[in-house]
């Protein structure tokens, strides 16, 4: 081979290396001009929907899969349930790239019985996209509850998930791709208290101050980043939506802020950075947004009560989505209408995470929950977060990382060709950095998207590690 390190072939493998790291690892851009598409579950079975309920595919608590939605649709998926458990369903759809959306498109998620009847348990069961009118992921839910209250289908027996599109005229036509998530809550061993509680501080927190880090957003609930209490900085593209992670247990409080930088420009935009909230069991908790005049603007969460078991019979739907310890979702997205007036970006995006509480004692229930452990904080979990870990990208919240899973379903061969181009490319990149001397690119804010500089997965934008704590990682 000699000191031949630039031939065809080891830029085809390079090539064929990179392409390969786009498609399995989370924070990937496809495009420089295009923010990144949602990481859908890896291994997430591709079901349809049916037009009737009595065709509907059932669903399989703690599981996760991939569908999609037509124009004002209405499509039904199967659900076996006991008379015990507390089944949670989400619905994250996701548009096509560059669709155009209006305020009042959205979808709709609701559980019903075998005669149609509708499943009131307090949840809202609707997403739209509201003032930005920028296309991201929405996610809706829908539960079925047991025990004492008002709720209704507490009987086992067979019932359906209803998902309903609302698309208005100047909306673009086309399917919406689907994921859906079924989370299983068990009963409790012992009664506990059905009131919400009467009382808790509402006073908003002071935000959290100190030396920002930098922590790189997914792509979806399968990717989020962890975070743990702390101040974080990454960057946010037009149009772009990102996922971060906290724990946060039993008795514990989350306050979350997230402040967009300053950018060269002319204009207002009423509605251009948006927060969503979202409980273990994707369930919207809070979302908050702020205008955007090319100054320095921040969304705020409400104040919210620390995680107990009898936040659920609260009236409020923020107080009532407080139910339970577990992974706590950040979804992050910037208006598509931002370009127009402020550039593409990268624009700085600094989140505040705040987690107050010592973690209290779990409700003893009376089984295992679908997924395991989605509704406790381990010390895995805060290993994590500390770490600036992703998510798993199965969708369940357990075992492996996204590449790795994504190596092992492709088989021994394509590994090992995958692990070939892996070693070429690392070859390859080493022998450059030790012929050049390595250039930084600067963050800009309102600079275009072509001109970032885009880190390896678990790599920030800016070279350093996830948390920030020392040089850049060598992939």
């Amino acid at each position: 081979m000699g000191r031949r390190t630039g031939g065809r072939g080891a830029r085809t493998v390079t090539a064929g290396a990179a392409l390969l790291l786009a498609a399995v690892l989370p924070g990937r851009a496809v495009a420089a001009d295009a923010p990144a598409p949602y990481g859908f579950a890896a291994g997430a079975e591709r079901i349809e929907g049916a037009a009737d309920a009595a065709d509907a595919v059932p669903l399989a608590p703690g599981r996760t899969y991939r569908s999609s939605i037509g124009e004002n649709a209405k499509i039904h998926y199967g659900l076996r349930l006991d008379g015990a458990s507390t089944a949670y369903v989400s619905a994250t759809a996701v548009p096509r790239a560059g669709a155009k959306v209006v305020y009042s498109d959205g979808i709709k998620v609701s559980l019903r019985d075998a005669q149609g009847n509708k499943c009131f348990s307090g949840d809202a069961g609707s997403a739209r996209f509201g003032p930005t009118e920028s296309p991201r992921p929405l996610t809706a839910w829908a539960s079925r509850g047991t025990g004492p209250g008002t709720y209704t289908c507490k009987r086992a027996g067979t019932y359906s998930v209803l998902v309903e599109r609302i698309s208005g005229a100047r909306s673009s036509p086309g399917d919406w791709d689907l994921e859906l998530q079924y989370v299983s809550e068990p009963a409790l061993r012992r009664a506990a208290p059905t009131g919400a509680p009467r009382s808790w501080d509402s006073a908003t927190p002071e935000a959290v101050e100190g030396t920002a880090r930098t922590r790189r957003g997914g792509t979806s609930f399968n990717e989020a980043r962890s975070l743990e209490r702390g101040v974080w900085k990454d960057g946010i593209g037009a149009g772009q939506t990102l996922y971060y992670r906290v724990p946060v247990d039993w008795g514990q409080r989350l306050h979350a802020t997230a402040e967009l930088g300053p950018a060269d420009g002319d204009g207002y935009l009423g509605t251009a950075l948006v927060m969503s909230l979202h409980n273990p069991a994707r369930a919207l908790v809070d979302d908050v947004d702020t205008p955007y005049d090319g100054s320095r603007r921040t969304a705020v969460l409400e104040p919210l009560p620390a995680v107990a078991y009898e936040n659920r019979y609260a009236v409020d739907d923020q107080v009532g989505g407080m139910r339970f310890a577990g992974w706590y979702y950040l979804a992050v997205h910037l208006g598509a209408g931002t370009s127009g007036k402020f550039g593409d970006g990268p624009f700085e995006l600094t989140l505040r995470v705040r987690v107050d509480g010592t973690a209290a004692a779990a409700p003893e229930y009376a089984g295992s929950a679908a997924p395991r452990e989605v509704f406790a904080v381990t010390a895995g979990d805060r290993a994590e977060a500390a770490d600036g870990a992703a998510a798993t990208g199965d969708g369940g919240g357990a075992g492996g990382s996204t590449a790795m899973k994504a190596l092992a379903a492709g088989g021994i061969g394509t590994g090992c060709a995958l692990l070939l181009g892996l070693g070429v490319w690392t070859f390859a990149a080493r022998r450059r950095a030790a012929a050049a001397p390595v250039a930084s690119v600067p963050y800009a804010p309102g600079a275009a998207t072509a001109g970032r500089q885009s880190g390896a997965p678990g790599q920030a934008v800016d070279g350093t590690d996830p948390g920030g704590h020392g040089p850049p990682r060598a992939w």
